[in-house]
């Protein structure tokens, strides 16, 4: 493995296919891959387009956290960067992996929509399984896309105007129906940097003048996934996807991978010359918008964030906050609080820093504050 920084511990092996020995990787080395894979042990000269495309998109539920997660990964981002690639329809905001929005590119919206229908139509069952009990769901399907190929509409929109021809079922079930079978994108000006309001959908295939892929084989997807997130366990893949059977995608691809073992003595597939850098590799302060993928991409995710930690950060309404990052672990959570021309970050350590961990986190900070909150006069940073 040409560019492999971690080194092969002495009688801390076990024993792997063909009855090799696999390597064993402690988190500090799964994170300090991962940290190298995501563009966080130094900030990236990678054009914002290619980022977008090598992250496999970033989650993007809010309009700002794909901003935040560009620019604490990405050397010289400025918002007109992502948001003219979003009105020149070159990256779009549409629901992927584990049903939730993603911003991807334009290209990764029509290849990845196929192989992840079944993970939407299992949430769509879930929510609104009874709801649309004995619907014809080809003709709900056609009437819902002819509605927002003639004009985008809001969710709630697009309910009220199925509700007209199916008038005793609930309109959040119709609507929830037509993102279901009908890849919808959030149109602008949804998703630029200071905008608000409500998002409005057209299909995908309207909006970006394309068919979607007729290719649903989730094997390509996995070997991307692999290289910007892993080594990973299958668990790991399918939590991040939220697709099922990917055991049978890590056989199918086996020969094409390198594995490892985790302390638990888990399976770890990853790409033979994907990055593995030592794990006292150094590792600047970042920081994480809300809903990081880097926080929601594993099954076992210690190689980021300590057990104890995870309450702190997933919320029980299903919040991911923001996070700091202190030596490649996550160590607290931010905030910017804003009061007329004033912006404030608050910075809420988890456990006791250093006064040179302190240091490196204000100066970073700062820049933060320079980047989120530039029309600001003042700027501030408490660390409680």
């Amino acid at each position: 493995m040409s560019n492999m920084g971690v080194p092969i511990p002495s009688g801390d092996t076990s024993a792997g296919a063909c009855g090799q020995k696999d390597i064993v990787l402690g988190p500090r080395a799964l994170g300090r891959a991962l940290l190298e894979r995501q563009l966080l042990l130094s900030r990236s000269n990678m054009s914002v387009l290619n980022a977008i495309d090598h992250l496999v998109g970033l989650q993007a539920q809010a309009p700002t956290p794909p901003y935040i997660g560009l620019w604490t990964r990405l050397a010289g981002f400025h918002h007109d960067d992502l948001a003219q690639l979003i009105k020149d329809r070159q990256v779009v905001r549409i629901a992927l992996m584990r049903s939730t929005i993603h911003l991807v590119t334009a290209s990764d919206s029509l290849a990845l929509r196929p192989i992840l229908q079944s993970v939407l139509d299992r949430g769509l069952k879930s929510s609104f399984g009874k709801s649309l009990a004995e619907v014809d769901t080809e003709a709900l399907a056609a009437a819902g896309r002819a509605l927002v190929e003639e004009q985008p509409l809001t969710f709630s929109e697009l309910g009220n105007l199925l509700r007209e021809q199916w008038p005793d079922r609930e309109p959040a079930a119709l609507a929830g129906a037509v993102r279901t079978l009908v890849p919808l994108i959030q149109v602008p000006p949804r998703g630029l940097w200071g905008c608000s309001g409500q998002a409005s959908h057209t299909s995908a295939e309207a909006w970006l003048g394309k068919p979607i892929s007729s290719d649903s084989s989730p094997d390509e997807m996995i070997l991307r996934y692999l290289a910007a997130f892993g080594p990973a366990t299958v668990k790991d893949m399918q939590v991040w996807s939220g697709l099922t059977r990917l055991r049978e995608v890590t056989e199918r691809l086996r020969s094409r991978l390198r594995t490892f073992r985790d302390e638990q003595g888990s399976e770890l597939f990853d790409l033979p010359d994907a990055p593995l850098p030592d794990p006292d590799t150094p590792a600047p302060p970042r920081f994480l918008s809300e809903f990081d993928n880097m926080l929601l991409s594993y099954a076992d995710r210690t190689r980021i964030i300590a057990e104890a930690y995870r309450p702190l950060v997933f919320t029980i309404n299903g919040i991911i906050r923001a996070t700091i990052l202190v030596d490649g672990f996550v160590r607290g959570i931010w905030r910017i609080e804003r009061q007329r021309s004033s912006a404030t970050l608050i910075i809420e350590p988890f456990e006791p820093l250093s006064q040179q961990e302190i240091h490196a986190l204000s100066e970073e900070g700062s820049r933060l504050l320079n980047f989120a909150a530039d029309d600001a006069s003042t700027h501030d940073i408490q660390i409680k």
